[in-house]
């Protein structure tokens, strides 16, 4: 019968995703403080505030 101690961190891969999860709680904040995902927001958002001034006061 094998050892299951020395089994057990080869094969227990849990343990490092638990371990990662708490040390590093990512989530929709840290989603938007990435400078590629907020230069892509701001050109969409001003190309929707453009189109809008366009609509309202040249049409």
């Amino acid at each position: 019968m094998p050892d299951t101690t020395q089994l057990d961190p080869q094969l227990d891969t849990r343990q490092s995703e638990t371990t990662r999860t708490h040390s590093e709680p990512r989530g929709c904040l840290f989603a938007l403080s990435q400078p590629p995902l907020m230069i892509f927001l701001a050109v969409i958002g001003c190309l929707l505030l453009m189109a809008a001034l366009h609509d309202l006061l040249l049409l």
